[in-house]
């Protein structure tokens, strides 16, 4: 029988691994897709400070392989209908930076390199269809007609995730109206953008939308959110952002236009699962599986990386119960952090907007303004003691 398995293969699934193998435990690695699958577009950016403080701690040296390809920008500016109400360039850290930003499919490159080198094994095409638990074990389901037994069972499996449904642990929340487009786009060698993450209120060259520009090592991604009334085929297909791109980038760099890699739609979710274990504690959910937040403030994968450091030390403790408490608190406190940036971004009283003219109006006299409109729209930081990080 072996003692831990772990379901799904993206970040959570590779960190958790990587994270029991760093507590001298075996353990079998099981993804539902081909091991040569395609992961398009950048999906989650930003690795932490503290996310990379927990890599290094399962393998030495990772933060250091994973931030020397990502970029980190030092420079912050924020807009409001084409006026600039904040600009900050920071020194470079002299250890490690606050952030690193790559692709998700890159993260899980490095993640991957570094199972393989602590003798995770991994199973592909192996899709877990079902989950039984006992007060001593777990057996899996799959869809090839295996069963697996283990003591624990470690599901990472994202949002739709198998295990979970399988256990009837319900999603607990809400999802937010409207739906944002969040474009990759390859930058000009020789003539990239300024090193810069920009967010602009109300951007005037798309019609009054919110748009957030970002680099990656690469390029950069564009986040653009819709109106309410707004239909997905006006802004959210290919040659929808053809159209648009050129207005958002700005300098009349038209040719972005035909360097685009990924365009896809997302709507809000904010939703936390009833409970991170089955009732014998043999279960634990984490990443996706366990909560789905939206992605301003980059909670979900440094959260979902912390649950998995914290699943493997309590597998490897016997502190199953304790994983669950603090790690659904920390789920709650970023939900409630990603509602109040919520509130801010697509705000349903007028009041809100109200504050946020305000404050760009008094902006070049009262810098405190400037600043609330730079650091708003991610939620507040910190503040609950459950958390692992002062972020997550």
């Amino acid at each position: 029988m072996t003692p831990v398995v772990v379901v799904g293969a993206g970040p959570v699934g590779l960190s958790a691994a990587l994270a029991l193998r760093a507590h001298g435990l075996p353990v079998m690695l099981l993804e539902a897709d081909p091991e040569d699958r395609e992961r398009p577009g950048s999906r989650a950016l930003f690795v932490h400070r503290e996310t990379l403080a927990l890599l290094d701690g399962m393998r030495p040296g990772l933060a250091e392989a994973i931030t020397s390809y990502g970029r980190t920008w030092h420079t912050r500016r924020t807009l409001y209908r084409g006026r600039e109400v904040y600009s900050r360039t920071f020194p470079a850290p002299s250890g490690r930076p606050p952030f690193t930003s790559l692709r998700q499919v890159d993260t899980e490159r490095f993640l991957r390199d570094a199972c393989a080198a602590a003798g995770v094994e991994s199973v592909w095409n192996a899709r877990v269809i079902g989950v039984r638990t006992t007060a001593t074990g777990a057996a899996l389901s799959c869809a090839d007609g295996r069963e697996l037994e283990c003591g624990y069972v470690i599901a990472a499996d994202g949002a739709r995730s198998a295990v979970r449904a399988g256990l009837g642990i319900p999603m607990e929340g809400t999802h937010g109206e409207g739906f944002h487009v969040v474009v990759d786009v390859a930058d000009r060698p020789g003539a990239e953008l300024p090193l810069e993450r920009v967010f602009h209120y109300e951007h005037p060259g798309v019609g009054g939308r919110s748009v957030m520009r970002v680099p990656f090592t690469g390029g950069f991604q564009v986040d653009l959110q819709c109106h309410a009334h707004d239909r997905a085929e006006e802004y959210g297909t290919e040659e929808a952002v053809r159209r648009w791109l050129p207005g958002v980038v700005g300098g009349g760099h038209d040719e972005y236009a035909d360097r685009i890699l990924w365009v896809s739609t997302y709507r809000f979710l904010r939703k936390v699962a009833a409970s991170f274990t089955d009732p014998h504690g043999r279960v634990l959910l984490a990443g996706e599986a366990a909560h789905l937040f939206p992605p301003f403030g980059a909670r979900g994968m440094n959260s979902g990386i912390a649950d998995a450091a914290a699943a493997a030390e309590a597998i490897a403790n016997g502190t199953v119960a304790d994983y669950a408490a603090v790690r659904r608190a920390a789920a709650l406190f970023n939900s409630e952090a990603a509602g109040a940036a919520l509130d801010h971004l697509r705000p349903r009283r007028r009041i809100i907007r109200l504050r946020q003219r305000a404050a760009a109006a008094l902006a070049p006299v009262l810098p405190s303004c400037g600043s609330w409109l730079e650091h708003a729209p991610y939620g507040p930081r910190g503040g609950a003691p459950a958390l692992s990080g002062r972020r997550y």
